[in-house]
């Protein structure tokens, strides 16, 4: 069996024994992991908020109702007040994107929630406050304790999948029904 060196662009599913409200029952997609930690996104813990209230405190207005009821969602613990877009890579140049992978781009600036108020935006996205980090080998460490199952990155869990319906669906697709398994780890 070969190890994983990296869980850049994994699905991180909570174990049913996590319970830090940041993380329960959630899943995380995973932007960035090296020898110096790792970054992620809560992509299923959706907030009393909506992205029509994050336009307002920009001074920019929906072009439709259906945009200004976006969901936001609570990316993790770390820089609430800080907005990420987790979209498809498009033609389209972001002033602060980094590519995560071939199809996915992570972007900080306001020029992508612009477009995305008109209209005009990647055809999909999510939207965070804040992200999930972890330190050197820490999420190494969460792993070997049984915090978390990783998959490898499914479009239509991110983006297509009732966000109800993530944290299930992410396991389904490892052939696993999450409320079956328990949170004791096997030694021998």
């Amino acid at each position: 069996m070969q190890e994983i060196n990296s869980f850049k662009n994994h699905l991180l599913i909570a174990m049913p024994n996590l319970i830090d409200p940041n993380f329960f029952h959630g899943v995380t997609f995973v932007c960035q992991h090296n020898s110096d930690g790792a970054l992620g996104l809560v992509i299923n813990h959706p907030m009393q908020m909506t992205l029509g209230d994050i336009l307002e405190q920009m001074d920019l207005v929906a072009a439709d109702d259906k945009i200004a009821a976006i969901p936001i969602f609570s990316g993790g613990p770390v820089q609430q007040e800080r907005g990420f877009v987790l979209h498809h890579t498009s033609d389209d140049a972001w002033e602060s994107s980094i590519a995560v992978s071939d199809t996915l781009s992570l972007t900080t600036s306001r020029d992508i929630l612009k477009a995305i108020a008109a209209g005009k935006g990647p055809r999909k996205f999510l939207i965070t406050l804040g992200y999930a980090g972890w330190g050197e080998d820490q999420l190494e460490s969460e792993m070997k304790s049984n915090a978390w199952l990783s998959t490898q990155y499914d479009e239509s869990v991110v983006f297509d999948t009732p966000i109800s319906m993530r944290w299930s669906a992410a396991a389904n697709k490892m052939g696993l029904d999450i409320n079956l398994l328990t949170s004791q780890a096997g030694h021998a």
